[in-house]
């Protein structure tokens, strides 16, 4: 499997780079990166919007998160108002360019791995800042430590950012055939590979098992790690796992999460993925040239009911690049 596209990050995020004195010296040169409070910046289908430091602030904001150094240069988030692109800009590749706004889920796979790196650090960050102005420990207010990488309340407790681990599973039969579901929240025809959160005192490994059992009632075997990638909605790590079941064994939906699921075969897949929509814009980082509508009349049919699989998981996830990995296999 490639490197998940959030996982991509290029930027040095050393303890090191976080030293007062060295940040302080290094803002005038440093650049920023600036977020709505939906988590949305500029975007005009070229790359990142970063402003120079000195058109934010004098000195690094207190409410500014240090996201890492790139080529020798200090990089910064901060929340603010966004001024959107031109929405007839050139390089306007898909939606999310038009609208000269866009998030995280919109653009990281079409950003250089650095910037993929920087965009998935400023978005768990600031989200983070945003959800815990409190003290864990004692209730008191608290404010950001310089770089942003913990809070300190006045009795000194320091608070730093939070993640929860997640698996995420593609069960296959050892075969030709995976697992697909839906979650009854998804809009029509949305299917994918299985995961939850790992509980306290739990292994990975351990959880993958449970959660496969509680999902969808099969008992998996052959657990294998496959990769990571951080997914800051709002907090979690994806820890990706390939695990076999048997494909005789009955497929148990959990009622109230897993709207229904099913064994879908490599072909189909193949289907899916060449007619999925989120698939026509490259996720390596450059817009791929997008279908006309005679050409998308003309895509071959899906065999698996469109009303049950019709839309994979986005490129941003390391779901899709699970299932891409997967049915590239001959």
């Amino acid at each position: 499997m490639d490197t998940p596209t959030l996982s991509r990050g290029a930027a040095d995020r050393s303890e090191d780079v976080r030293d007062p004195d060295r940040v302080r010296a290094a803002w005038p040169s440093a650049r920023v990166l600036v977020l709505d409070d939906a988590g949305r910046t500029r975007w005009d289908g070229t790359g990142l919007h970063l402003l120079p430091a000195a058109s934010v602030a004098d000195e690094p904001p207190v409410h500014g998160v240090l996201l890492g150094v790139v080529d020798g240069v200090d990089h910064w988030a901060v929340r603010g108002p966004v001024a959107a692109a031109d929405p007839d800009a050139d390089g306007a590749a898909d939606g999310a360019a038009r609208a000269g706004l866009a998030g995280l889920r919109e653009i990281g796979a079409l950003l250089s791995d650095a910037e993929a790196g920087l965009f998935t650090a400023a978005t768990a960050l600031l989200t983070w800042h945003a959800a815990a102005p409190f003290c864990p420990r004692c209730g008191l207010g608290s404010t950001p430590r310089l770089t942003g990488w913990s809070r300190v309340c006045p009795n000194q407790h320091e608070d730093f950012p939070r993640t929860d681990p997640a698996v995420i599973v593609l069960v296959h039969d050892g075969a030709d055939s995976i697992v697909l579901a839906r979650q009854p929240i998804w809009p029509p025809g949305r299917v994918s590979v299985l995961a939850g959160f790992v509980e306290a005192g739990e292994s990975l490994e351990a959880a993958v098992v449970r959660e496969i059992y509680e999902e969808v009632g099969l008992r998996v075997r052959d657990v294998q790690y496959l990769g990571s990638q951080p997914w800051p909605f709002p907090r979690s790590l994806m820890v990706g796992f390939a695990a076999r079941a048997e494909r005789a064994d009955e497929l148990k939906p959990r009622v109230g999460e897993i709207e229904s699921a099913r064994w879908v075969d490599r072909d189909t897949v193949r289907q899916l993925i060449a007619t999925d929509e989120d698939n026509w814009l490259s996720p390596v980082g450059n817009p791929t040239p997008t279908l006309s509508p005679q050409e998308r009349d003309n895509a071959a049919p899906v065999d698996a009911g469109t009303a049950f699989a019709a839309v994979l998981p986005g490129p941003v996830s390391i779901a899709r690049r699970m299932i891409d990995a997967w049915a590239a296999v001959d």
